[in-house]
């Protein structure tokens, strides 16, 4: 028999970054992808004020997961090909739940 979840049950896996100057910022990660490049995660912004969210370009924000002295970090994909790839594939995976525009 399928497991039927109330839609309480859902537990948004949130994570804050912090910019160079010490600003953070807070995501939700949608979902992620393992492939032979690394690990990456595909996040949209949190936002504290409502109208923030309503003035937000709704653009997913993709950062490569590294690991250094046993714990997870995150860093922008500087290398266009390898952005585009994994870009490509998150919007594979995401378009069936959300509205994307691929252009």
């Amino acid at each position: 028999m399928d497991e039927i979840k109330n839609k309480d049950d859902y537990n948004p896996d949130i994570v804050t970054l912090s910019d160079d100057d010490g600003k953070e910022y807070t995501f939700e990660v949608l979902d992620a992808i393992e492939t032979d490049m690394g690990r990456y995660l595909a996040m949209l912004p949190i936002y504290d004020n409502p109208q923030d969210q309503l003035n937000d370009s709704g653009e997913l924000v993709i950062v490569k997961v590294g690991e250094e002295d046993g714990g997870e970090y995150y860093y922008e994909i500087e290398d266009d090909d390898e952005y585009e790839t994994v870009a490509d594939a998150f919007v594979e995976r995401l378009e069936d739940f959300f509205e994307i525009d691929n252009q």
